[in-house]
């Protein structure tokens, strides 16, 4: 649900959330999308019709609060509006295909990440942060921050001095601020008063430092790509003062065949002939826009994907050594131990112990891990990092290696297989360039100088190497 503070904002909204409800706070009456005028009942739009007649007056109440709330959370953004001094600016498309392996465009058939890279840069492959799992790679991608600066240190985790979890699959944690550090490109420019869109990436269903994004979607995978597409290309359709001038979108197709059926196979191939093809139907709808040569397109994948040696076990930490006191979090290629309750001499006890045990993998204390992977204790690492060798699998438990998948990632981000892509095409970038490899906080600049954004802060990313490129 979005919320409109005027006739013109709701008339954007209505264009690009054509099946949603909005409330108008004026005249004391709901708007519905759906029948496509105000209405004083909400059984009356019938998106609420569950609910009896005697709690329309509650929820009335709570579209009142909910409003004020929104207006609150996003006073430092855009307001859906951009600011006169934006609207002459670029465009940015910052697309994520999760999982795409560095080498997948080389083997098999993509034509529309060809045009791409034929009219823009590519890069040999990109190096993701540690760890190489989703969530913290996307966030520094958006952020140009490891997730020792960012915090975002995982895609599940424990944050044991407040007694939270966060989760990728708990929606309260992901549309929760305070998980989220640093300044994402989407915040940055909303606070300059640019508007931003999002169908799915890390962070953006959360408002972060106070501001939301103006217009955004709870993840929801049944969504397909086609439609996550077309509503891209609406939102690039709409007047100027409430055109997104960066807009996200995430395809999650070849990461989770992948971990189904492994990289390689028929099923993941077909992914990736599945999500170029949405790819083409992007570029297809930019190129009927009469702006077309303002829009910048910037293709990533947040890590690569490998397959478990098939008739190699699973080490399982707890036949090695007693995890009692300790919160678990198994990831297959890794395992990550948090102690309770600081206790060093346990934590040596655990390392040792597996370390005895274990001839495919290591135990590294926090302090032990390579320094390129920037592991701090003020981040909020685990104490103990269990990391398997490429194609090995660890889990704490019998019962956690239930869940080993056929693919996977998250080994080490020098396995090569872990590396992911970079892309990028725009009037300012030359054509056809093919750049060395790339690390995945080095994206931001790129981002920032389109938009002509100011960096706000010290940043881990290199702030000239892509901005370099430009014209």
């Amino acid at each position: 649900m979005e919320v409109a503070a005027n006739a013109p904002r709701m008339k954007a909204l209505l264009q690009a959330h054509p099946n949603d409800v909005m409330i108008p706070p004026a005249d004391d009456l709901y708007f519905c999308a759906r029948i496509g005028r105000p209405f004083r009942s909400v059984k009356e739009c019938g998106r609420l019709d569950f609910l009896p007649a005697a709690s329309e007056l509650i929820v009335k109440h709570l579209a009142w609060l909910l409003f004020f709330y929104a207006a609150s959370v996003c006073a430092a953004g855009s307001g859906g509006t951009n600011a006169p001094e934006q609207r002459d600016k670029p465009v940015v498309i910052l697309l994520s295909i999760d999982g795409f392996r560095w080498d997948y465009q080389a083997n098999f058939t993509t034509p529309a990440l060809d045009a791409i890279a034929a009219n823009g840069i590519r890069a040999e492959r990109m190096i993701p942060v540690f760890p190489t799992l989703t969530f913290p790679n996307h966030y520094s991608i958006a952020t140009g921050l490891y997730p020792a600066n960012h915090r975002l240190i995982g895609n599940r985790f424990p944050d044991l001095a407040r007694d939270r979890h966060y989760d990728l699959t708990d929606r309260e944690a992901v549309q929760d601020g305070s998980w989220y550090g640093g300044l994402p490109v989407w915040v940055a420019a909303e606070k300059a008063g640019m508007v931003t869109a999002a169908y799915y990436f890390v962070g953006t269903e959360a408002p972060i430092d106070g501001v939301a994004m103006s217009y955004w979607h709870t993840f929801d995978a049944s969504v397909s790509g086609s439609d996550r597409v077309a509503q891209a290309l609406a939102w690039l359709r709409l007047p100027e003062d409430s055109r997104p001038h960066l807009i996200t979108l995430y395809f999650e197709d070849v990461d989770s065949t992948t971990h189904r059926f492994g990289p390689g196979s028929e099923e993941g191939i077909a992914a990736i002939q599945k999500v170029d093809g949405y790819l083409d139907e992007l570029q297809q709808g930019i190129r009927g826009l009469p702006y077309r040569d303002k829009v910048y397109l910037v293709v990533v994948s947040d890590h690569g994907q490998s397959a478990y040696h098939s008739d190699a076990p699973a080490f399982i930490i707890d036949d090695a050594v007693s995890l009692k006191g300790v919160v678990t979090v198994d990831h297959g290629s890794a395992a990550f131990l948090y102690l309770r309750h600081a206790d060093e001499q346990q934590a040596v006890r655990i390392r040792d112990a597996i370390s005895q045990s274990w001839t495919h993998g290591r135990a590294m204390l926090r302090e032990e891990t390579p320094a390129a992977w920037h592991v701090t204790a003020e981040a909020g690492f685990a104490d103990v990092i269990v990391q398997a060798d490429p194609g090995y699998a660890v889990f704490t438990s019998l019962e956690a290696a239930t869940h080993r998948s056929v693919g996977d990632h998250g080994w080490a981000p020098e396995f090569e297989d872990m590396h992911g892509i970079f892309l990028a095409s725009g009037e300012r970038l030359p054509k056809g360039q093919v750049i060395p490899a790339i690390r995945a906080v080095d994206v931001y600049p790129l981002l920032m100088e389109i938009l002509g954004l100011e960096i706000q802060g010290p940043i881990d990313g290199d702030e000239t190497l892509l901005p370099a490129l430009l014209e």
